[in-house]
């Protein structure tokens, strides 16, 4: 059988926001599958090139034709594996996200670098994306109040009516330092960012003594044409003798089994919930979805379909 291999290659590092002319879409057949190894079409497709597909020719025992699985394949309709980082998924618990990256993120920062206890204000930025949207449940689960930052009326009524969460701070609104406070009145506890940029300056100065400031992300930064800045307000640090910390997802690896095991115990009983923002079209339709996530188009988690 003649399979045809569609795929974006990245041919161009942005400046900025990346453009349709930084990637190059191609054609050509699909690999086969040589000893030990096996051909996975891409179904979905998820930040940092992941994807989840179908097993559909293989020479591996242990990765069966039908067999759903999730790795790093890249930008593409077929992609070879030789099962390094390759897992079985089940896609009716949601791995999409909440058993992805997006919900290992969220566990392991709040609760291995956050170390929120019950009764603490946990607040999370960017909280309507795939990360913010399991971080703060994940906080009320663990007794936390939750406020989350977002941009927007229905993001905010999104997070509080659906998810749970306590309170919700509208950025567009402007001033967000002052609705932390009015939500926060006894100080932030725990500050997970995803954001960093002004955001991350605002709530600085809402720290309650002893907070931990976890350093998920800085999509406010990730595009600038002048380079990132840091915060001006990290003297709170020291005023209010917390700490920030940052962490990389991957160093976790020999643990993601643990967190998936409660991540899935919390979807099948219903105290997590996942929205997952699908994006069809198909491979050709990457460069517009890569876009949307820095434009804020998504609630929830982004997935191309392929």
């Amino acid at each position: 059988m003649t399979r045809t291999n569609a795929q974006y290659r990245l041919v161009a590092r942005p400046v900025g926001l990346p453009a349709a002319s930084d990637f190059r879409y191609a054609e050509e057949p699909a690999p086969r599958p040589g000893e030990g190894e096996f051909l996975v079409q891409v179904d979905y497709q998820v930040m940092r090139a992941a994807g989840i597909g179908r097993v559909v020719e293989s020479r591996r025992p242990a990765h069966p034709v039908g067999e759903v699985v999730s790795g790093t394949f890249g930008v593409q309709r077929y992609a070879l594996s030789d099962g390094k980082d390759v897992a079985p998924v089940d896609l009716s618990l949601g791995h999409l996200g909440a058993l992805g990256y997006s919900g290992l993120t969220a566990y392991f920062g709040l609760l291995d670098i956050g170390r929120p206890e019950p009764g603490q204000t946990v607040v999370v930025s960017a909280a309507a994306g795939s990360v913010g949207a399991l971080t703060g449940q994940i906080a009320r689960i663990k007794g936390c109040r939750a406020i989350g930052i977002a941009g927007g009326p229905d993001k905010c009524r999104f997070l509080v009516e659906e998810l749970g969460f306590d309170g919700a701070v509208d950025y567009k609104a402007g001033n967000v330092r002052a609705q932390v406070r009015d939500l926060a009145p006894d100080g932030v506890d725990v500050f997970f960012d995803n954001v960093g940029g002004d955001i991350l300056d605002d709530v600085l100065t809402t720290l309650a003594h002893g907070a931990r400031v976890v350093i998920s992300g800085a999509v406010s930064q990730y595009n600038s044409e002048r380079g990132f800045r840091g915060p001006a307000n990290y003297m709170q640090l020291l005023v209010n003798r917390a700490s920030m910390t940052g962490f990389v997802i991957f160093d976790y690896a020999a643990r993601y089994g643990e967190a998936r095991a409660e991540l899935a115990d919390w979807l099948r009983s219903g105290r997590l919930k996942e929205r997952t923002h699908v994006i069809t079209g198909g491979v050709e339709r990457f460069p517009q979805a890569l876009l949307g996530l820095f434009t804020g188009e998504n609630t929830g988690k982004a997935v191309p379909a392929l």
